[in-house]
């Protein structure tokens, strides 16, 4: 990014010296004409830089409350989708929509605008350039236009489509700026014609970016094939639906459509075929640390063949606080935040490779019912996939060198025979207090065990119930977290890893999930069945899970959870829940699940609690939230413009 700096400094340097000028038939000092920017590869750049920084990429410093480029990032994405609870997360949403602090409307169009003010003006001064420049650039505004209406119809549905510049003439009537909303399906289909036109007139690289930061040819069709997943989706799976006066459908598409939009997704993942590949630079196919490792790194290599399109930080102009927030309570920062996200058991249950019930579940009873006992927390997890472990941050693994330490408490009760569950089966209750050291506060009071030793009842990033800056479901999260970063230097506005917004894993997995879609519409065949299946393994491999033979009785559930296992804490899966229409199934009346690390004093050795999140906070997801409320404004500006239902 530190060409986008530069460009950022050249228009500053360019106010500067229109400031400076004295001659007198020259427009006011602080306007920026458009030959100033138009005429040179400059100019142009300082325009590209401006509207790339306002793409809707919902990265470090994003959460569905608070919107884009929020500075503090609590009640964060994961926290809503069951991938995680939080301190500050009660509920699927934190705030009703129409509390919402940020604009996504008004801004969009604000970008939208740009871009058609962009390709409506450059042709006149092309003469200036070579025909190549012009065309990739024209194409980049395309695309980002494409990302900017991407960003609406999956929130609103049919949103006004402008595609070019509304500009008002005192004395006139604004009838001409009231632009109505368009279908779902017209705003879906305009989101395919502005990717396919940049994907038909970009180049293979990014002449002035080739770090993954602007768009290419295989950007454009990697977007292309996540947006045409999200069309095919909300044709298939939405039941919501809403008609304007002249009967175009704007929430909803027709189910008629489906098999075109997935259609779409698999011919733009496929252009990337032999472009991208997983990244396997220390992955080995006989060593598990490896393949945790590799997946680790996958996420700070910045010359990752995985990566398709990234926004990269540099300090100090462009910084986040991730680490300051996310990092385990014995690596706290100065600004005393920790274990803002905290992984559920719901979510490591996806993962392969540990002991499970009939139904499941993780096993933590022996076959009298009483709990399995371990000389180390890791023992539970010793033949779980490895990317488990590059995504979450298990009781008593190493990070920053190390061993994080989460327990609930220390049991003090017999143990000969065999320790019973310390409440019923599904209770909500607080744990007894009788046979139980705990903490309520980070400041423990140690508890001298019977060889004398002395521990701490919560370990040093345990859980406590004071003010929860702690592993409240007994674990923490591992994926973005940056290893290198000292205590000191974990402040929040203070982080620059790069964001990887688009890598080729979900590539493979738009392909997959298309292929069998297809399938189940009958169409593709044995062919797509295959397809997917070879996909899917080639990812399974990378993460150090066992290959599939095959779907399992329920095809469709399997390929979506292997989706959320990879693109886990990358705030995907918030959108794929929406788009599959199965929000409110999972999650109404839903009390997520944590599991509790104890220590038995007796027995000299560790067992787990599985049980519902402590603070017993019951999820409930309207079904009306598949499709967001407009802004008041957006209504009262335009009678042509109505609400979604519900609202």
């Amino acid at each position: 990014m530190k060409k986008l700096i530069i460009i950022v400094l050249f228009a500053a340097g360019l106010l500067a010296a229109l400031a400076s000028c004295r001659k007198l038939n020259i427009p006011p000092k602080n306007i920026i004409q458009d030959a100033d920017i138009f005429t040179s590869s400059n100019g142009i750049q300082s325009y590209m830089a401006r509207i790339y920084s306002e793409l809707p990429i919902e990265d470090f410093r994003y959460t569905p409350a608070r919107g884009l480029n929020f500075f503090w990032i609590i009640s964060a994405t994961p926290c809503t989708t069951g991938e995680a609870i939080g301190r500050d997360q009660t509920n699927s949403m934190q705030e009703n929509f129409s509390g919402w602090s940020w604009d996504i409307w008004g801004g969009s169009y604000t970008v939208i605008r740009d871009c058609d003010y962009f390709i409506q003006t450059l042709p006149t001064y092309a003469s200036n350039f070579t025909a190549t420049q012009v065309q990739a650039w024209i194409a980049e505004a395309y695309f980002v236009r494409g990302m900017t209406y991407f960003g609406l119809v999956k929130r609103f549905g049919g949103v006004p489509i402008v595609n070019k510049v509304l500009n008002y003439v005192p004395g006139t009537t604004t009838d001409s700026l009231e632009v109505p909303r368009a279908s779902e399906k017209a705003c879906w289909d305009q989101v395919d014609s502005d990717f396919t036109y940049a994907m038909n007139n970009l180049p293979a690289v990014n002449a002035d970016y080739s770090d993954g930061s602007r768009a290419n040819k295989y950007v454009a069709a990697a977007f292309e094939s996540r947006a045409m997943l999200y069309a095919g989706s909300t044709a298939k799976y939405n039941t919501i639906t809403l008609y304007d006066a002249a009967d175009n459908q704007l929430c909803g598409i027709p189910a008629a459509d489906a098999a075109g939009y997935f259609q779409k997704a698999l011919n733009a993942a496929n252009v990337l075929n032999g472009m991208y590949s997983l990244y396997l630079t220390s992955w080995s196919a006989t060593d598990p640390n490896a393949q945790y490792n590799n997946f680790v790194n996958l996420f700070s290599d910045a010359a990752s063949k995985e990566n398709v399109f990234v926004r990269e930080y540099n300090y100090p102009n462009s910084v986040h606080g991730y680490d300051a927030y996310n990092v385990p309570r014995q690596l706290i920062g100065p600004n005393g935040y920790s274990a803002e996200t905290n992984p559920t058991l719901n979510f490591v249950e996806m993962f392969g490779g540990l002991p499970r019930n009939a139904d499941g579940t993780l096993q933590t009873l022996d076959a009298s019912g009483h709990y399995l006992l371990y000389d180390s927390t890791m023992d539970l997890f010793a033949n779980a996939e490895p990317r488990l472990r590059g995504t979450v941050i298990l009781p008593g693994d190493m990070f920053k060198n190390e061993s994080i330490e989460i327990r609930r408490g220390i049991y003090t009760g017999p143990s000969g025979g065999g320790i019973s569950p310390l409440l019923p089966a599904g209770s909500k209750a607080q744990y007894p207090t009788g046979d139980l050291v705990t903490s309520p506060t980070a400041a423990q009071t140690a508890y001298a065990l019977p060889d004398g030793t002395l521990m701490n009842p919560a370990g040093l990033s345990g859980i406590f119930t004071g003010d929860q800056t702690c592993a409240i479901s007994g674990f923490s999260v591992r994926k973005w977290l940056n290893p290198n970063l000292t205590v000191a230097q974990t402040l929040e506005n203070n982080e620059t890893q790069t964001w990887i917004e688009m890598r080729y894993a979900e590539v493979l997995l738009n392909r997959a999930e298309a292929d069998w879609e297809l399938y189940t519409l009958g169409q593709g065949g044995a062919s797509a069945q295959t397809d997917a299946m070879t996909v899917i393994n080639q990812i399974r491999s990378r993460a150090g899970a066992t290959p599939w033979t095959s779907f399992g009785a329920t095809p469709l559930d399997t390929i979506r959870y292997e989706r959320r296992k990879e693109l886990a804490f990358e705030n995907k899966t918030y959108w794929d829940l929406k788009r599959w229409r199965i929000f409110d199934k999972e999650q109404n009346g839903t009390i997520y699940r944590i599991l509790m690390p104890f220590w038995s004093a007796t027995a000299g050795k560790y067992f787990f609690d599985a049980r519902s999140d402590e603070r017993n906070d019951v999820y409930t997801y309207n079904p009306i939230w598949y499709y967001e409320q407009l802004p008041s404004g957006a209504i009262t500006k335009s009678t042509n413009v109505i609400q979604n239902p519900g609202y």
